[in-house]
């Protein structure tokens, strides 16, 4: 097969507690119109039969001409490792990923290599699907054509940065030096490594058609951050803040970041607990400035932020109780 029209694509999968679900991945992955494939399972040393459903399906894939590798960790060391070990062992000219619970589209793959290849693109990214209990809700992305476009998206909270959104070129994560994952940092990993790879990027491109869908098992309607969640999510910020600072990006993409430091901790804002107050408002406080600043929010979650910054609590009581507890149930449920 020619590698020029056909080039192999890596596909990053690991599997930890993912017994339930991995089966039908696997179906999704077989599913694919495009070849040839690399699928990369990392068992983080999951304490179910992951593993073994990778071996006893391994002869079905490689009928189907699919290449399987099974990298197996003595002990857990979490997913941001994992993904570390899958692109150590990654032989392909793309690298997707995929998250061992969710689902595919047939041609997801087939459709992200031909608009790499038409278009030279760096990286493709596609909309996607939220999976939620029994309901389906489209999610869009807008439409960017440059790293620095497709940064500024993301840190304005325009643009979602999920590894599994993005088909990337391997090149791009390996030169002129490789990126790689923080180790035990595994919550904001995606935003880190993808952060660094928008800088470096050319040409970007969006796939406006939902390719992906993402299960969400959790029946809350907002999601906050435990204190081991927000010490790696700021871990992650600080290695992108540092890399911005040691490639000297220029005062733009510096403004940019504080966009994003707001984003990143507006779920502690919404869940109306004075603790997680706290931690937004002794956080990033070089943001705040910047707060009026982002029309690209809505003016409601300024106006949440503006308060916030000026420690009025009952607002945030108040914004919790309309908003989230009322009125989301309300067009949600």
């Amino acid at each position: 097969m020619d590698s020029n029209t056909h080039p192999l694509v890596s596909v990053v999968i690991p599997i930890y507690k993912a017994e339930a679900t991995l089966p039908s991945c696997i179906d999704s992955l077989i599913e694919q119109s495009y070849r040839p494939l690399e699928l990369l399972f990392v068992d983080d040393c999951s304490p179910d039969r992951g593993a073994d459903i990778v071996i006893a399906r391994t002869p079905e894939l490689q009928a189907e001409g699919i290449q399987v590798k099974l990298l197996r960790h003595p002990v857990n060391q979490g997913v941001a490792t994992a993904r570390n070990t899958a692109l150590g062992a990654a032989t392909g000219d793309y690298v997707y990923s995929v998250d061992a619970d969710d689902e595919l589209s047939p041609s997801t793959i087939e459709l992200l290599v031909q608009r790499a290849l038409s278009e030279q693109c760096d990286l493709v990214g596609c909309e996607w699907l939220l999976k939620q209990g029994t309901s389906t809700r489209p999610m869009p992305q807008p439409d960017v054509h440059t790293g620095q476009e497709a940064l500024e998206q993301c840190c304005r909270g325009l643009m979602r940065w999920n590894l599994w959104l993005f088909l990337i070129k391997r090149s791009l994560i390996e030169t002129p030096e490789p990126l790689r994952f923080l180790p035990g940092m595994n919550m904001g990993e995606d935003m880190m490594l993808m952060g660094k790879l928008f800088l470096r990027a050319s040409r970007v491109s969006i796939i406006h058609q939902p390719l992906y869908t993402y299960v969400r098992n959790d029946s809350s309607l907002t999601s906050s951050y435990t204190p081991q969640n927000w010490e790696q999510v700021d871990a992650n910020l600080r290695e992108l803040e540092r890399y911005i600072e040691r490639e000297d990006k220029g005062s733009e993409v510096k403004e940019l970041l504080q966009y994003l430091k707001l984003n990143l901790k507006l779920p502690l804002l919404i869940t109306g607990k004075r603790q997680d107050y706290d931690r937004w408002l002794s956080s990033y406080t070089e943001s705040h400035p910047f707060i009026a600043r982002n029309s690209s929010i809505p003016f409601r979650t300024r106006l949440l932020q503006q308060m916030a910054a000026r420690r009025q609590y009952w607002f945030v009581v108040l914004y919790d109780r309309v908003i989230m507890q009322w009125l989301y149930k309300l067009l949600y449920h």
